[in-house]
Order: structure tokens, then sequence, then C-alpha cells
């Protein structure tokens, strides 16, 4: 089923982020990841790159095995590290593997790269390769990621959402949010977006904090601005594990039944290949709902 379709506010689905594991035994971890997933029936499940596109077939065979346990499944596609002749091949593949969904992204650039730099005959844009795809005419739906703080790279917040509505109007379904921890970002975002003709799903992203250091790390790498109380009570329990994950749930939860309440389309989390604070927290919107 193409996501598009199950993106409604009037019952809003939940969905799941993943990237291709190094190993057997990380991927005997992540088949058991989406195993405890599966009963909390999620919308989709999206499955990233490497850096510099170094995981393309583990996420094709990642996405079908995904598919093989009757989850919508979703294939990040990415411009970095790839020509268009590449690009047209592992798109030919996917179609062929009948994956109807598809995120199409720029990428960031490869570890040690501080600039994006595209391959020759590739493309510098996610615009570009949304367009190629369509000029394809390929049975994809097409999703894209947008910032509601700004892209790291971008002058302006004016000008990253000039960016979007390109690739919007070269033709995107859906977008999905890069994380964030504020949700007046977000309604701030959409109220902008609105504003110059984006009119699609703008589907939040959340990311549970499990992991003091970690959020950090992100938070550096994303531009994501974490709000001064979630700060200090972060600083508070830094080095109690358990204490970070409840907190982390806690706000989490907070943030998505405000974020529901306000009508998003559905929420996407960025689960780091883990489970367990996710479905605490679809847990816990479904049992307040119910």
């Amino acid at each position: 089923m193409k996501i598009r379709n199950r993106l409604n506010p009037s019952d809003p689905c939940f969905s799941f982020e993943f990237f291709p594991p190094k190993t057997e035994e990380g991927l005997r971890n992540l088949l058991r990841t989406l195993d405890d997933l599966a009963p909390l029936d999620p919308g989709f499940v999206s499955v990233t790159y490497g850096a510099g596109g170094s995981t393309r077939s583990q996420t094709l065979e990642l996405v079908k095995a995904i598919g093989a346990r009757g989850i919508e499944a979703m294939a990040h596609v990415t411009c970095v590290g790839h020509s268009r002749n590449e690009l047209g091949l592992l798109l030919e593949q996917l179609a062929a593997a009948r994956v109807e969904n598809v995120l199409a992204l720029r990428g960031d650039p490869p570890a040690g790269d501080r600039t994006f730099v595209a391959k020759e005959d590739g493309f510098a844009h996610a615009s570009e390769l949304v367009a190629f795809i369509r000029a394809r005419d390929l049975p994809f739906c097409l999703g894209g990621a947008c910032y509601p703080e700004g892209h790291v790279e971008t002058v302006s917040r004016e000008d990253d959402l000039g960016h979007l509505k390109r690739k919007v109007d070269a033709g995107l379904d859906f977008v999905i949010t890069q994380l964030f921890f504020d949700n007046a970002f977000y309604f701030d975002f959409v109220e902008r977006a609105r504003r110059v003709g984006v009119n699609i799903p703008i589907v939040p992203g959340i990311m549970p904090i499990t992991n003091f250091e970690q959020v950090e790390r992100f938070t550096r790498m994303c531009g994501a601005t974490v709000p001064m109380r979630l700060q200090l009570a972060m600083e508070r329990v830094r080095h109690d594990a358990q204490a970070v994950i409840q907190l982390g749930v806690a706000h989490a939860v907070l943030q998505c039944t405000e974020l529901l309440r306000r009508g998003v389309p559905g929420i996407h989390f960025y689960t780091l290949n883990r489970s367990p604070a996710s479905r605490m927290i679809v847990s816990a919107l479904r049992a307040s709902d119910g």
C-alpha cells in the first residue's frame, strides 16, 4: 500500500525507521525488533542508507524481508555516491521487488567529508532526484525530508523552505521532518510551509531519548534544539541510564500527545534499531486513546 494512503489526521499511523545492520547478529537482533513492533500495527517501516550509499544492497534486502513479514516498507534512496545510471538500476530493482514507497534524499556527506559533492553524472539536490524518479514513470509513492529548524547547511529558514517547495513541486507525496524536541518548531514550520503552497502531509519525526551522549551528538549533527527544561532534567539523570530512558519516554509521550491532539497525519519514530522506548511510547498513546 502506498504510504500517502495511510497518512490521515482522523486515523494517524505510527511508523519506525531502521538502518541496515553491519553484522549477522545485528540483522537477527533487528528482525527480532521488527517482530516486537509488529503487534503495534505500524503504518510503515523505513530503511536508511549507510554513509555514502554504502549499504545499498543491504537496504534492498532488508526492505524485502520487512515486506515478507506483512509490514509496509519504504526504502531510502540518496544521491550520495551514485550516478544517474546507478540510481536508475536501483529504482528498477526496487520496482521489481514490488516496493511501492521510496524516501528520496540528497543524503549526508560520507564520514570525514564536511561538504556534499555530487558524483559525476549524479545529483546535487533531492529535488533533482525526485524529478528523475518521476520522469521514469515508476509506480512509487515518494516521500522526502524537511527541517522544522532549518537544514544545518542552509543560509536561512526561508531559503530552506524554498528548497522544500522545489522538492514538492518535483513530485513528492509527503515529507517527514528531521527530529525535534520542541513541538513549537513543528507547528510554526507547518504554518510557514502551507503559506508557500506546500500542501502535502508533513509527518513529525520523533527520536526517543535513550542515551544522554547520543542525544548530544545527534543534536550537534542536525541542529535540533533541546528545550532548556529538558536539558536540565537530562543533566540531573545523565549517569542513570534507566532514568534517562524514562525521561525520554515521558517527554516523547507528551510531545506525541499534543501532536496527535492537533491533527498530525502520523508520527515517525527514529528507533536507532531499538524497540523498547518506541514500544512504550506507542503503547502509552494507544492506552490513553482507548
